[in-house]
């Protein structure tokens, strides 16, 4: 995840949004600080994604082969 004072950063600058409106600087800044929290967040999810093993009621692997498939290429590279 993202750095707690960026993460404060996104909440103040929502608030102002919302109240006062932004300056343009604050909007690029706002607009930054969203496409890294993005970025970040997609990174960890796919992360959690290629790591679970789906196991149906009778004990069987059901995993679907897409995640199988990006598991065996992320440790092939």
């Amino acid at each position: 995840m993202l750095v707690p004072d960026k993460m404060n950063r996104i909440n103040e600058l929502a608030k102002k949004s919302k109240t006062a409106g932004l300056s343009v600087e604050e909007a690029r800044e706002q607009s930054s600080l969203r496409q890294e929290y993005l970025e970040t967040f997609r990174k960890t999810m796919r992360g959690t994604i290629e790591n679970v093993t789906v196991i149906d009621p009778n004990g069987d692997d059901v995993t679907p082969e897409k995640v199988k498939n990006s598991r065996e290429n992320k440790y092939l590279n």
